[in-house]
């Protein structure tokens, strides 16, 4: 994923992912999310476990962190 292609605007447990994500799909805000320790798990070394990055189109990324701040953690 290049980073000129998408911004991240959170990080965090998996709990507050599901529920960014949940909040940036009802504002019609499509996010990726992308987990350090699957990817590690995948390719045979660790990483932090439940520990998820979110990202958006630079587009979005002014109205996905109003979203997100918006949101009790």
């Amino acid at each position: 994923m290049p980073h000129q292609d998408y911004i991240k605007i959170f990080a965090g447990s998996s709990i507050s992912v599901l529920a960014i994500k949940q909040a940036l799909l009802e504002e019609n805000i499509i996010p990726v999310v992308k987990d350090q320790s699957e990817s590690g798990r995948l390719a045979g070394f660790g990483a932090a476990p439940g520990y998820q990055e979110v990202f958006v189109h630079p587009d979005e990324g002014e109205k996905s962190l109003g979203i997100v701040d918006t949101i009790s953690l």
